[in-house]
């Protein structure tokens, strides 16, 4: 806990004793707990203060990192904690110690998940898509880039090393200005039309911010802070607050007071994760980290990352299994499956008796029966005859977040463990939000889809609230230590830094549950990054091929031409041409007004498939080709505002796999 210096604690046996409204918190290390990185937390009543007395003294101030936690929930919080060592499993984990990458080791292992490997590694394959990708970079994204690669350069030259790293200013310089090899040169090339100095973004990108507000635009006052604004940069609109001094103080608001952000409506759609291509997908990726670490960078916070974590693995079983292990299991049982079966069950069973059950995720079971329950789980599970009906709802509680917890690696990972925690250092509660989509971004598919059904299980819960008292504070508070305990991190902090993380954590669970709906979004300033990139590959695809294929180039350009000009046709007179392969109706002509949209598009199919099995719900109308490979499009899409973003795009309907 983050006490104020006129917090008042008292010498006990165990040396370590804090006021806590009327409680006291009592930390006891043992050697046992110390070797495992656990801490014993005891409850006691204060001396001399009764529940709902004032024992005299001044209470504790709150510090910005708690907002609203109260008093009783960050108790819960270390009930939790104890109830975690009570339970037995911590102590049989293998002992791990995380490790923070070396300086410069961390950076060249940044750039190669960034793609950008041939920034220091000349023989890298990746050398075009890597200049493509440059030429995409906002300000604020070069200068992450650009850090990390003067790091690098420093690291290797304290080394006395060979190194093969351009200089930074080679890189981001026009080629007027600096004489520099010929193999640097296309990179400047790349980036400098892009990357300026009185520019935030790409000026091939300014026509994409509706009614031409960017992120100097004046905005309404409460709603300028409640907006969220997907069409510029994160870090972009970060370094405008910092720029204009803008400092607020931070609020304690209580679960019903969290501001209720909103998603300005975008004509061309929104765009979740899962409706982009594989292929689409990976520069998603690639995009969202350069963003992540730029916008930690415009605040000035410094992320360290851990390296992965070499740990024995069980090749098989329910708990205690990574996640790639147990969809391989599951997939093999229900192809399709994103979600582990074991969690799902666990999930319905308490949603389908126990979302009444008073403190149904608080409230441990019995330590002894979960232990057997779990080993009779192991055995019966995939067998289809474990007797779900018996099962406790508070024991299948404890099962859920025993699961949670035994993760071989943690659900945010290793890799993004710290960027997690640091969330809350950012300066206002937008830019936290902000970050927390990139986070969820970056996340492996497995990850992602597991912790997307955990937080809507856990708003299914605070749902309930009224009868089984979990509100979102409690919901936070006993899952955060469930999630950020992970294996090898608790034994590398201090006891002062535990209790930081205590209201940290759960305040970050807080967010994720709260704005869940958020999170899975891809920003679209992102998105149009992807489709410049896909336009330079192709234009750099279309140059480089050799003259022996010229010919066959220009014959299969003037075929497709031809067909352009008959698209062109339709559009001009009104009408776009949907496919459907997969029906019966396999093309149509759809009449294009300004108000067309996607549901639109899917209600005309409708009214003329033939086919009775056809389900709304099991549609969506797909852009395809010219910018962007595939993108299902969002219900609300307006077709004329799209062709305006892509011209050359084809429009697919496709049944979906939910």
């Amino acid at each position: 806990l983050l006490l104020s210096s006129n917090s008042k604690g008292t010498i006990s046996c165990c040396k370590q004793q804090w006021r806590f409204g009327v409680f006291h918190i009592c930390l006891c290390l043992c050697p046992r707990s110390r070797k495992t990185g656990q801490y014993n937390v005891q409850r006691c009543k204060a001396a001399g203060a009764a529940p709902g007395s004032s024992s005299g003294k001044t209470p504790y101030q709150r510090c910005s990192s708690q907002d609203s936690l109260d008093e009783q929930a960050m108790v819960d919080y270390f009930k939790e904690v104890e109830i975690i060592q009570r339970s037995g499993d911590a102590e049989t984990q293998e002992e791990v110690q995380l490790k923070v990458a070396d300086e410069g080791e961390q950076e060249e292992a940044w750039l190669m998940e960034a793609g950008l490997a041939t920034l220091f590694d000349e023989s890298a394959s990746d050398g075009e898509d890597s200049i493509a990708l440059l030429s995409t970079l906002t300000r604020t994204q070069a200068a992450a880039v650009e850090r990390r690669v003067e790091t690098l350069k420093q690291t290797l030259r304290k080394r006395n090393k060979p190194y093969s790293v351009p200089d930074v200013r080679e890189i981001f310089k026009p080629a007027s200005q600096s004489k520099v090899r010929a193999h640097i040169r296309p990179r400047i090339s790349a980036v400098s039309s892009c990357v300026n100095e009185d520019m935030q973004v790409c000026p091939s990108r300014t026509h994409t911010q509706s009614n031409g507000a960017g992120p100097d635009a004046p905005r309404g006052g409460a709603d300028a802070e409640t907006d969220i604004n997907l069409e510029v940069s994160f870090s972009e609109q970060a370094l405008t607050y910092k720029e204009g001094l803008k400092v607020t103080q931070p609020q304690n608001e209580a679960d019903d007071r969290l501001p209720d952000f909103r998603v300005s409506q975008d004509k061309t759609g929104q765009t979740r994760v899962g409706d982009l291509s594989a292929e689409d997908m990976k520069k998603v990726r690639r995009l969202v980290l350069i963003e992540m670490s730029a916008l930690f960078d415009t605040c000035g916070i410094e992320v360290k990352a851990h390296k992965a974590l070499k740990v024995k693995v069980r090749e098989s079983g329910l708990f205690g299994v990574s996640l790639s292990t147990l969809l391989e299991q599951d997939q093999r049982r229900i192809p399709g499956t994103k979600v582990p079966l074991i969690l799902q069950h666990l999930m319905s069973h308490i949603e389908e008796q126990g979302l009444d059950t008073e403190g149904v995720l608080r409230i441990p079971g019995a330590a002894t029966r979960v232990k057997a329950v779990c080993h009779e789980l192991e055995h019966k599970f995939y067998e289809g005859v474990f007797p779900w009906q018996s099962l406790k709802q508070h024991d299948a509680a404890s099962l859920l977040k025993l699961f949670i917890r035994e993760l071989p690696y943690p659900l945010l990972t290793v890799e993004y463990f710290s960027a997690f925690i640091s969330v809350l250092k950012l300066p206002t509660k937008k830019q936290q939000l902000q970050a927390l989509n990139l986070l969820v971004l970056l996340l492996p598919e497995p990850n992602r889809d597991t912790l997307k059904a955990l937080l809507e299980f856990f708003q299914r819960v605070t749902d309930h609230k009224d009868r089984n008292k979990m509100t979102l504070n409690n919901v936070a508070v006993v899952m955060a230590p469930n999630i950020f305990m992970c294996k090898g991190f608790r034994s590398k902090i201090s006891e002062q830094q535990e209790f930081a993380m205590a209201t940290g954590t759960a305040n970050i669970v807080r967010l994720l549950v709260r704005y869940q709906n958020l999170l899975w979004t891809i920003p679209k300033f992102v998105l149009n990054q992807v489709r410049k990139h896909n336009m330079e590959n192709q234009r750099k695809m279309h140059r480089d091929r050799a003259v022996k294929k010229l010919l066959k180039k220009m014959a299969y350009d003037r075929e497709r031409a031809s067909d352009k000009q008959e698209k062109n046709t339709e559009a001009e007179g009104g009408f776009i041409r949907v496919q459907a392969p997969q029906f019966s109706k396999v093309s149509m002509a759809v009449q294009l007004t300004e108000d067309l949209k996607a549901s639109d598009v899917l209600t005309h199919f409708l009214s003329q498939e033939r086919s009775p099995s056809v389900k709304r719900e099991d549609l969506c109308l797909y852009e395809m080709g010219g910018n962007i490979k595939e993108r299902c499009l969002d219900e609300e899409t307006y077709i004329t505002a799209l062709l305006e973003l892509n011209p050359s795009a084809e429009w697919v309907i496709k049944s979906v796999q939910h």
